[in-house]
């Protein structure tokens, strides 16, 4: 039998792309378990999500910041993955800018996936800017977490039209069905060892 990679998950809203990652391991397309989900919101969709799958779904109140988490409270985060055996942190709707004491400890083993294709349209609200901006294309983008938002090397991005009838929630839903599938894929590449990174640039190994 071999080794599926385990992943922790951090999210704050309703928790759809957790849901697709679920979906794919369910249905055999990625190799891999969910080891913890854990919130920084008491009623996250998201924890619900895990509980229906026997999945260990865990709040961690954030502390009195509304942007990051305390330091001391970073590191309950980290002893609880490290708790589970994680391996892989992924971020799905995760609302928070995480600090060093987390990313010093998945340094290289946490990614996050962003709704626009960066380096355009970094932080909230990344449809709206898109639209305000009037670009053609937009899309998705998994990418490495490092100190800046949104900054880190791009592991994989999937590109959408922009429609001239677009609204924000019109173009977030389309978005969203392309997260979906490059989450899970970009999961894949990295449990198969599949990436490299040199100095910004992921490379793909064959």
């Amino acid at each position: 039998m071999t080794h599926k990679i385990r992943l922790g998950v951090l999210a704050s809203g309703r928790g759809s792309n957790l849901q697709a990652i679920i979906d794919n391991i369910e249905s055999g397309k990625l190799e891999a378990e969910i080891a913890v989900v854990i919130s920084d919101v008491e009623n996250a969709q998201a924890l619900e999500r895990a509980r229906k799958h026997n999945i260990p779904a865990i709040y961690i109140p954030p502390g009195k910041f509304k942007t990051k988490l305390e330091p001391e409270i970073e590191k309950e985060y980290v002893d609880c993955f490290n708790k589970y055996q994680v391996e892989l942190v992924c971020l799905a709707g995760f609302m928070r800018i995480l600090k060093e004491t987390i990313l010093n400890a998945f340094k290289g083993r946490m990614i996050n996936i962003h709704p626009s294709l960066l380096p355009a349209f970094p932080g909230l609200e990344a449809q709206k800017q898109a639209l305000a901006y009037g670009v053609k294309f937009s899309g998705c983008t998994v990418h490495f977490v490092t100190e800046g938002i949104d900054t880190g090397p791009i592991i994989i991005q999937a590109v959408v039209p922009v429609l001239d009838t677009d609204t924000p929630e019109s173009l977030s839903e389309r978005i969203l069905k392309e997260e979906h599938k490059i989450y899970s894929e970009a999961i894949r590449l990295y449990a198969e060892g599949k990436i490299k990174i040199e100095e910004r640039r992921v490379i793909i190994k064959e």
